[in-house]
């Protein structure tokens, strides 16, 4: 049986102050499986909406929510089948954590409102000799979320073999610029 009060990831615990600073928006834990991360964020106060394919551990979420009166909602999608529709800038952070498919880098970029954080915490091609998963669909390449968000301002960067577990592993956090004054419509005359 799974726990909701597991432990959120520590990278996203060093990272919290980075919410004072995020735009008042919804939360996106995006393929939230059990819900750790963003349960921890919704204790804190934060709207958080929960996306996962797996309907039995997003009623479980739906359940503490519930129990204990927190913000947040549930949206059951499985995102290799369908691409979701995400509006531009809806999103004060996105969450991703153990979790990769290239092709909603450019969905996640729009969704993100200006300011906004995105967290990303997966496995690297080295992770095969540490365990599953070893698909390399579902593996990073060395410094690929530097290329995917290279242009926003990068609050964290690791890549390498986390000792206390040992997995291999890249995690990135970064906002997404403010919008910048060149892009400020003209003044009237």
């Amino acid at each position: 049986m799974y726990c909701h009060d597991e432990e959120p990831s520590p990278l996203l615990v060093s990272w919290q102050d980075a919410f004072r600073d995020a735009p008042v928006a919804p939360v996106l834990d995006l393929a939230c499986g059990h819900g750790r991360n963003g349960l921890w964020l919704a204790r804190r106060g934060r709207d958080v909406v929960f996306a996962d394919r797996d309907a039995e551990a997003l009623d479980g979420i739906a359940e503490v929510l519930s129990q204990e009166g927190l913000p947040g909602r549930i949206w059951c999608i499985d995102l290799e089948t369908r691409l979701p529709d995400l509006d531009d800038d809806s999103f004060s952070a996105i969450l991703v954590f153990r979790y990769l498919h290239r092709p909603l880098f450019p969905l996640l970029r729009r969704a993100l409102a200006p300011g906004g954080y995105l967290f990303y915490e997966t496995f690297t091609w080295e992770q095969p000799q540490y365990g599953r998963p070893s698909n390399p669909d579902f593996l990073l390449q060395p410094g690929e979320l530097r290329r995917e968000f290279g242009a926003w301002d990068e609050v964290h960067y690791f890549e390498g073999v986390d000792p206390e577990k040992p997995q291999a592993i890249s995690q990135w956090v970064g906002q997404k610029p403010r919008l910048a004054i060149a892009e400020l419509p003209p003044l009237p005359a």
